[in-house]
């Protein structure tokens, strides 16, 4: 019996080494191929074209949202930005405001909104490097402040309409019917992997997020890199509030709320440790369609909708859990 015990032991822990092996990203794509195909056991109409453009699709934005995400984690410190969701709506807000359904003022609402974004990014840098407040006490602090901003600002009252050309841009098909969101999410993936891949920031980046005082007496100006971290982190999530209201085609005061957690979960089901120091863009692309397939085939299962958020909880944790024990065999 304790041969059997300590074999079937060997064997999980042998299956366990094996999936270790394997890229978090890679992983993560497999696992979202699987669960689109687990849905045609569910509802044998689940498995189509269609529903794989659709998926992607509604992926795009969560991934979108996320990418900012994936720089704070990275940069280590404990670091989560709890202020994306807030800074979704208040760019959303002002790009429906400013535009007020004017195509020819969409770039320079666009920028207003960036600019915000930015600048609420270097508040939180600022608060966490020089005052050495904890990342998720400042981001925290600062949703309530961006919270307060669009309720003085706005007076309860949302008003304007959204560009023609935004919702044209997003939500129309593009070339091989290709829906633009994704088009732009490709993109941005892209640009991401250059700039952590490719750039000195993206070097030092990493390396703060293994050790900070390693990364210091190795010449990086780790104020800075923290500062425009933060910084970027509000910039994207602002260019996530773009891209959502042009698909929404209005705003209300919650719009970005419902991506904060799952963009934190995306992040780090894609394989970067919640720790600092290992990770990519491409990991949350993949982690973003494997939220993404959970929620679809939840819906597909026709659970009621406190059901559907209790399942979708305990599978989150489940793979949380597995995502863990497989970095420790990296390691």
């Amino acid at each position: 019996m304790t041969s059997q015990t300590s074999s079937g032991q060997g064997g999980v822990t042998g299956l366990l080494g094996q999936i270790g092996r394997v890229p978090p990203a890679l992983l993560a794509l497999i696992l979202a191929v699987i669960l689109f195909f687990v849905g045609g056991l569910l509802n044998p109409n689940f498995v189509n074209a269609n529903q794989a453009v659709n998926i992607v699709r509604l992926a795009a934005f969560l991934g979108i949202v996320a990418a900012g995400q994936t720089l704070v984690i990275i940069s280590g410190n404990e670091g989560i930005d709890l202020s994306v969701g807030g800074i979704v709506t208040l760019a959303a807000i002002l790009i429906y405001r400013i535009s007020d359904g004017n195509d020819t003022l969409l770039l320079p609402a666009l920028g207003v909104a960036l600019l915000a974004g930015t600048l609420i990014g270097v508040i939180n840098g600022l608060g966490i490097i020089a005052i050495n407040i904890p990342p998720l006490v400042m981001t925290l602090g600062m949703t309530g402040v961006i919270q307060g901003t669009i309720l003085v600002v706005t007076q309860g009252e949302l008003i304007g309409d959204t560009p023609p050309l935004l919702a044209q841009v997003i939500a129309a098909p593009g070339p091989l019917g290709i829906p633009g969101v994704v088009i732009v999410w490709v993109v941005l993936g892209l640009l991401m992997w250059l700039l952590l891949e490719r750039t000195t920031y993206g070097k030092q980046l990493f390396a703060i997020g293994v050790n900070r005082r390693t990364a210091r007496l190795s010449g990086v100006r780790v104020p800075q890199v923290v500062i425009a971290t933060y910084a970027l982190s509000g910039m994207l999530a602002a260019f996530g509030g773009f891209v959502l209201l042009g698909f929404t085609q209005t705003v209300f005061l919650n719009l970005g709320g419902p991506y904060l957690f799952p963009s934190i979960a995306a992040v780090v089901v894609g394989g970067t440790l919640l720790a600092g120091g290992k990770g990519g863009y491409f990991g949350t692309m993949s982690g973003a369609l494997v939220l993404t397939l959970i929620e679809s085939l939840l819906r597909a299962a026709q659970l009621q909708e406190a059901y559907q958020l209790m399942v979708f909880g305990l599978i989150l944790l489940a793979l949380l859990t597995i995502y863990g024990r497989q970095r420790n065999l990296r390691q």
